[in-house]
């Protein structure tokens, strides 16, 4: 058991300025921490969309807020970080979760040139995309859910919190929606 009982926690709350899918007010909130290059995000990430889409056709729409922070680990994902910084020029031109579900499938593809191309894929502005990539219009807000991740004990990703609490349990699909579902009562 972690002694010191802050890294259990997610100590930055959600809020507006994240990447959500739903709304903040559901019962469950869930945060993953994410690298675009790392297999086991990937894994967890599509894990969290089949769960999301069974909760919310059984649950209701507002059952479930799925929420996802960057964690690009560059030392080790040399194509980690400039995959975020795409994924947030996607969400200035509100594809986010496009681009995403893009560069998750697509995780051994993340050089800059497969990046413009799945832009060019989702209609984003290229134009725009490319000055915003090449500017690093949005390494300040990768860095700050790369610093809220840190202050909550984070050092690797993928890293889960449900309603707040670090998920501790086994990466599989039914231990994680048993831990939502046990989670909103």
């Amino acid at each position: 058991m972690n002694d010191d009982r802050s890294h259990s926690f997610l100590l930055v709350p959600p809020s507006t300025q994240d990447h959500i899918q739903g709304v903040l007010s559901a019962k469950v909130v869930l945060v993953m921490y994410g690298d675009y290059q790392c297999s086991r995000s990937a894994n967890v990430y599509k894990m969290i969309k089949v769960i999301d889409r069974e909760l919310s056709a059984s649950l209701g729409e507002d059952y479930l807020c799925f929420i996802f922070r960057h964690f690009p680990q560059a030392q080790i994902h040399p194509h980690a970080q400039r995959a975020a910084q795409a994924a947030v020029a996607a969400a200035a031109q509100g594809k986010f979760w496009l681009m995403s579900d893009t560069l998750f499938d697509h995780q051994q593809r993340l050089e800059n040139g497969y990046l413009v191309e799945y832009a060019n894929d989702l209609g984003l502005d290229i134009p725009q995309f490319l000055k915003e990539l090449s500017k690093q219009v949005h390494v300040d807000r990768i860095n700050e859910d790369i610093e809220s991740g840190l202050h909550s004990g984070i050092t690797a990703a993928p890293v889960l919190f449900i309603n707040n609490i670090r998920y501790t349990g086994r990466w599989r699909i039914t231990e994680l929606m048993a831990a939502i579902v046990a989670a909103s009562h």
